[in-house]
């Protein structure tokens, strides 16, 4: 069996204090996560977490800078997630539509509030929270989609 990484993207967004954040049923746990997922077939990056986004919590994200490149390997499983992390703003609100499947609600918390929580999905939730308020970014122009042709 080949090893394969986990391909995930998530949102970082941060609006008076407080980020976007989504409360989730993950196997019976009620967790905290960034609004997140993984990347869809022929799909870029880009695409992958203005949709992610949307689909978790109802709002159009528009990436400003990629964060970071995340690699998680999971602790007591054989499953490693690769995350690629955007941080960027939000807009256009659709309260009416419903939510993916297994979130509970978006929300927008405190630090403070998701390091008190004890229920964060992973440790890349912190991590990356902890990058944003240091300043770390990085264009988006770095990442790329190569098409071709066979």
């Amino acid at each position: 069996m080949t090893w394969k990484p986990h391909a995930t993207v998530a949102a970082i967004v941060e609006k008076d204090g407080k980020f976007l954040m989504v409360e989730e049923d993950v196997n019976g746990e009620i967790v905290y996560n960034q609004p997140a997922g993984h990347l869809d077939p022929n799909e870029s990056l880009i695409d992958a977490v203005i949709r992610e986004t949307q689909e978790e919590t109802a709002w159009m994200f528009t990436p400003e800078a990629l964060l970071g490149v995340y690699l998680w390997p999971q602790p007591n499983t054989n499953r490693t997630f690769l995350r690629f992390a955007f941080c960027g703003t939000c807009s256009d609100l659709q309260p009416e539509q419903k939510l993916d499947e297994g979130i509970i609600q978006a929300l927008w918390m405190s630090k403070e509030e998701l390091q008190n929580s004890k229920k964060l999905r992973s440790p890349m939730v912190m991590q990356n929270i902890e990058d944003y308020l240091s300043g770390q970014r990085y264009p988006l122009d770095i990442l790329s989609t190569v098409d071709y042709e066979r």
